[in-house]
């Protein structure tokens, strides 16, 4: 009879000790294995990012006619890194001392064929073509002027940093036969350049634009 008493009273103790680990339990706090909350990301913009993007290559032709140095300062990134037509690289302070230098002009230059390919709301990949005539580097540091006249291939990355968006990386090829126009849409730039070789030409700083063509091998 002494059992049922002591069986009882254990049963109690345990009760209570279990509701005493629940009530310690801080309010608000999620359980332990509770998993945590899934934040989704805002989808890009993607019309918005392919605006900007194809009204920053588009003013190419002006930021070389203007030998535009804050606009260099202001859209390449800090590391960026650029590899021009003969296979050489170069970077955001080469490419400032050559924009003020001035080594590199053009009769006319006209950005075509864009393409904007966002990869998500920081980061996004844009192709086009370039169209040179009367097209001249001046070769450091013989100073020489060299013809860079045709057509190039260029592939521009760039990155959001701060709400800004950075060029950090471009490649350029040349198009050694040149064919019409892939596609009309975007349009190129109007403000494609339309002048004589100055005492002190331009390069093209917002991305790697043409350094001298190697030489071609004639069979």
């Amino acid at each position: 009879m002494k059992r049922i008493p002591l069986s009882l009273g254990l049963l109690c103790v345990v009760v209570l000790l279990a509701f005493g680990l629940t009530s310690c339990q801080p309010a608000g706090e999620p359980a332990a294995n509770t998993a945590p909350p899934v934040v989704r990301e805002t989808p890009p913009d993607v019309a918005g990012i392919t605006a900007e993007l194809t009204r920053m290559e588009n003013d190419f032709p002006r930021v070389v006619k203007e030998h535009d140095v804050e606009n260099v300062r202001t859209v390449v990134a800090e590391d960026y890194v650029g590899i021009v037509p003969d296979g050489s690289l170069t970077n955001r302070e080469q490419d400032i001392k050559d924009m003020q230098e001035g080594n590199l002009t053009a009769e006319t230059w006209e950005v075509t064929d864009l393409k904007v390919q966002v990869l998500d709301n920081d980061a996004a990949v844009v192709s086009g073509r370039s169209i040179v005539k009367g097209g001249k580097v001046r070769m450091n540091p013989e100073g020489k002027w060299m013809d860079i006249s045709g057509q190039y291939r260029f592939i521009d990355t760039f990155a959001r940093r701060n709400g800004a968006w950075k060029l950090v990386a471009s490649v350029t090829v040349r198009v050694e036969h040149p064919g019409p126009s892939a596609s009309p849409t975007p349009k190129a730039s109007p403000a494609v350049i339309e002048e004589k070789v100055p005492a002190k030409a331009t390069p093209a700083a917002t991305k790697a634009v043409p350094s001298p063509p190697a030489p071609k091998t004639t069979p």
